[in-house]
C-alpha cells in the first residue's frame, strides 16, 4: 500500500503526496465518484528565469524561451502529442507562466494511456533546426496577436509601469526579434536545466487510483539528478517605473487596472500566511458584498462581470491589483485609493472581517467539488513549495490583526500604478 497521505479531518479529503524514486513529486487526488480525470505536470520554469550559473558561467536565453519551448515539446520524433491525445479521447493543453511551464489533460476514459502521452512526450525533448524555424513563424503570429489584446496589454502596461526587471515586464512569450535568436542549442541547455524531474511535480484527480499513477511512473521515468537552484535573478528597486500608463485600443468601454507594488526579496516569495491575509483582506475591499463595490457599483462606475481584484505573486515580485471596465477609471482608481485609507485609519467590524474570511474558506472548500479545480490547485501551491490543504488551514488561521498589517505594509500610494486602455476614438 501506498503511504504519504495528506489527510484534513475537519473538510474530510485527502490526497497522496509521494517523491517518485526518479525524483518526481507526484500527488494523487482520487474522487471515484467523479466522471473524469485531470492531470497536470508543472516545472518551476517561467518567463522570468532567463538566466542560470554553469560551471562557473552565467547562460541567458532570449525572452520567450520557456514559451517556445512549451511549444516544441508537443513535436517530438513520433509526431505530435495532439494526435496521439485524439486517439484517447482526452482534451490536451498548456501554458507558461512567469515562473512555471505546466502540461495538462482531462478525460472520461482512457486515463492511464493519456497519463503515458503526457509523461512520454515532457520527458522526451525533440529540436532540430527545422522545427525551430518552423515554430517562430507561429510564435510570431501568437505575438502579434497579444499586441492587440486590450486585457494582455493593459496587464502588461501596468506590470511595466509597476518593475524595472525586464525578465517580469517583459511579455511571456517574448518578441519576434527575441525568439529568432532561439536555437536547439538553447532549448537543450534550458530544457536539461528546468525539466529535471526533481524541479517539477505531477498532480492528478479525479477517478482513478492512486496505485496507477505510480505505477506508470515507474514504468516510464528513469532516476534523474538532484536539482540544484542556481537561477540568476534581476535586482529589482523598491520604487515604481511610472504612476500611469495609458494606451488605445479597439475596446467599447474603458479597461483600467490599478496595482500596488509590495518588496519582495530577489527570488523570494510572499509567505503562505501573508498569502491569506492578503486574500482576505482584498475580499473585504473588493467582493460583491464589500461597501466599495456596492458603491462602484450603484453609482454606475463598474459592471458586474469586469470588477474584481487579485494578488499577483511569483518569484521576486508581488502586487495587489483591482481591474475592470468603466467610463470614468480615474475616479474608480480614486474611490479604490479612498478605501483603502478609510480601512487603514478607521479599521473595519469584526462581522466584515468573518464574512469575507468565511466566504473565501467556502469557495477553496468548494474547489475541492472539481477535477480541474483540484489539480490546478495543488499544482500550483506545489510548485510554490506548498501543500493544498496548508492553504485552506492559512485562511481559516487569518486574524484582524494580520490583515490590519497586510494593510500597512502592501497598497502604499507611493507605489501605485493606474493603467488604462482608452477606446480608440
Amino acid at each position: 500500500m501506498l503511504e504519504n497521505w495528506v489527510r484534513h479531518e475537519k473538510i474530510g479529503e485527502e490526497y497522496l503526496n509521494v517523491r517518485h524514486k526518479s525524483g518526481l513529486n507526484i500527488l494523487v487526488y482520487p474522487k471515484p465518484q467523479f466522471h473524469g480525470v485531470f492531470a497536470i505536470f508543472g516545472t518551476k520554469f517561467g518567463s522570468i528565469d532567463c538566466a542560470f550559473r554553469k560551471d562557473g558561467r552565467i547562460l541567458r536565453c532570449p525572452a520567450g524561451t520557456a514559451h517556445f519551448l512549451e511549444h516544441k515539446l508537443f513535436e517530438g520524433e513520433e509526431g505530435s502529442a495532439f494526435d496521439r491525445y485524439a486517439k484517447t479521447g482526452a482534451s490536451a493543453n498548456a501554458y507558461t507562466s512567469f515562473d512555471k511551464t505546466c502540461y495538462l489533460f482531462s478525460c472520461t476514459d482512457h486515463a492511464e494511456e493519456s497519463l503515458r502521452i503526457l509523461l512520454s512526450f515532457v520527458t522526451q525533448p525533440f529540436f532540430t533546426d527545422e522545427t525551430v524555424e518552423k515554430e517562430l513563424g507561429i510564435i510570431g503570429q501568437e505575438i502579434r496577436m497579444y499586441d492587440d489584446d486590450p486585457n494582455w496589454r493593459v496587464m502588461f502596461n501596468l506590470l511595466g509601469g509597476l518593475y524595472h526587471s525586464e525578465s517580469v515586464r517583459s511579455d511571456i512569450a517574448g518578441t519576434a526579434e527575441s525568439i529568432s535568436a532561439i536555437t536547439p542549442e538553447i532549448l537543450y541547455e534550458f530544457y536539461n536545466k528546468y525539466y529535471n524531474l526533481h524541479n517539477m511535480t505531477l498532480c492528478v484527480a479525479g477517478r482513478i487510483e492512486p496505485e496507477t499513477v505510480v505505477s506508470v511512473a515507474d514504468e516510464m521515468l528513469s532516476q534523474t539528478s538532484e536539482y540544484e537552484d542556481t537561477n540568476v535573478y534581476q535586482e529589482e528597486d523598491d520604487s515604481v517605473v511610472s504612476h500611469f500608463v495609458r494606451q488605445k485600443l479597439s475596446v467599447n468601454l474603458p479597461l483600467f487596472e490599478l496595482g500596488f507594488k509590495e518588496q519582495v526579496k530577489k527570488g523570494q516569495r510572499v509567505s503562505l500566511a501573508d498569502v491569506a491575509a492578503t486574500d482576505v483582506m482584498l475580499s473585504m475591499l473588493a467582493s460583491d458584498f464589500s461597501p466599495l463595490y456596492r458603491r462602484l457599483l450603484d453609482s454606475g462606475l463598474i459592471n458586474e462581470s469586469s470588477f474584481g481584484s487579485e494578488l499577483f505573486e511569483v518569484r521576486g515580485y508581488a502586487s495587489t491589483i483591482f481591474s475592470g471596465e468603466s467610463r470614468e477609471p480615474e475616479r474608480v482608481a480614486e474611490e479604490i485609493r479612498k478605501e483603502i485609507e478609510s480601512l487603514r485609519c478607521n479599521g473595519f467590524t469584526e462581522d466584515r472581517f468573518m464574512r469575507s474570511r468565511k466566504s473565501l474558506y467556502g469557495k477553496n472548500v468548494a474547489y475541492l467539488n472539481s477535477a480541474e479545480s483540484i489539480g490546478s490547485s495543488l499544482s500550483a501551491l506545489s510548485l510554490a513549495g506548498y501543500g493544498l490543504f496548508e492553504y485552506i488551514d492559512a485562511i481559516a488561521a487569518v486574524t484582524p490583526m494580520d490583515v490590519e498589517r497586510r494593510l500597512a505594509e502592501t497598497m502604499r500610494d507611493s507605489h501605485c500604478v493606474l493603467s488604462i486602455i482608452d477606446p480608440v476614438e
